[in-house]
Formats: structure tokens, C-alpha cells, sequence
């Protein structure tokens, strides 16, 4: 499958089938889904109902999250994007939200902000957005400071399906890599 986005070290392109097994070491990982409604997966045919619904959004809106790959191995770590929502999210719709979630084991390397930078640029310069948004659980200080790195407000708190969460706002003109 052809990258949409390249860096030092990644490659980001669409998710397909292919990564079914990948994703299931992430998203069947309890740390990974701590601070994500900790319900990690059970089954490979969750992940394969997952990797149709980012299929459709490809289809439907053009944009979805997109597998993170190192360049070194070609081993799927990952997923980074967009995702574009169009119903209410504390207050706001039709928006787009910044997300990322990686195996634990490439935590702490800088994948999440050199995939989420790519991303970001994508959507200022390639979109021409004007601002971007994301959510994070109020003690997942890791993904905080990623949001942070780029510029991210981190405003105030919502209830976000039954779990807290902080609602970012990064204005795009203000963005600078």
C-alpha cells in the first residue's frame, strides 16, 4: 500500500487487513487502553470490525487514522490521523480530531510526536484546515505532552462517554514545524 505521509523514521498509510494482527497486540494490550475506556479487545474479529469502520471513514470522508510503520523493519507500531466528526463532541461537530495510539513496547521513542507532527502538517498544509482537535484522559500526561509539543491548548473538562477527558484545541495558524 503507497504512504501518504513519510518521515525520518515512519511511514504512514492507510490501515487494511493486512495489519489485523498488529493492531490486535495493540488494542488487546490493557496499558494501551488505560486511559481509553480500558476495554481492550478480545478477539481478531473486533479488529477486523474495526479496520472496516477506518475503512469506511477513508471512503465516506476522505480521512481516517492511518497505520504508523518503522522504516527500519516495516513493522506496523501503530496507528496516526484525522478522524472527521460530525456529530457533538463536547459542544462542537464537524471537526476533525488529532489521534494516536501505538504498542506499548515503542513508547517513549518519539514515534507518537514525529507521526502526529506529519499529521499535523498534512492537515495545514495539504487540507488547508484552521484548527485542529483532540481528547485526553486527565492523568495520561504522556499524550498531554505530545499535545503540548505542537502547540495544543489543553481546555477544559468533559464527560466523554462516560469517561473524563480534556478538550484540545490547536489553531493551525499557529503551528510551526
Amino acid at each position: 500500500m503507497s504512504p501518504i505521509l513519510e518521515t525520518k523514521r515512519l511511514i504512514l498509510r492507510q490501515i487494511s487487513l493486512t495489519d489485523r494482527n498488529d493492531m490486535f497486540e495493540m488494542d488487546a494490550d490493557h496499558e494501551v487502553h488505560r486511559y481509553i475506556f480500558n476495554q481492550p479487545v478480545k478477539s481478531l474479529q473486533e479488529i477486523d470490525e474495526a479496520i472496516q469502520f477506518i475503512q469506511k471513514q477513508y471512503q465516506e470522508n476522505g480521512i481516517a487514522r492511518w497505520a504508523v510503520i518503522k522504516k527500519d523493519n516495516m513493522e506496523m507500531i501503530g496507528w496516526c490521523g484525522l478522524k472527521y466528526i460530525d456529530y457533538p463532541l463536547n459542544g462542537r461537530s464537524e471537526i476533525y480530531d488529532l489521534g494516536y495510539r501505538l504498542k506499548r513496547k515503542h513508547w517513549g521513542n518519539g514515534y507518537a510526536s514525529e507521526a502526529c507532527i506529519a499529521t499535523v502538517k498534512y492537515a495545514k498544509e495539504v487540507m488547508n484546515l484552521k484548527k485542529l482537535y483532540a481528547t485526553v484522559h486527565p492523568e495520561n500526561f504522556g499524550s498531554q505532552n505530545v499535545l503540548k509539543k505542537m502547540g495544543f491548548e489543553i481546555g477544559e473538562s468533559f464527560d466523554y462517554e462516560g469517561s473524563p477527558s480534556f478538550f484540545c484545541e490547536l489553531d493551525l495558524d499557529k503551528f510551526i514545524f
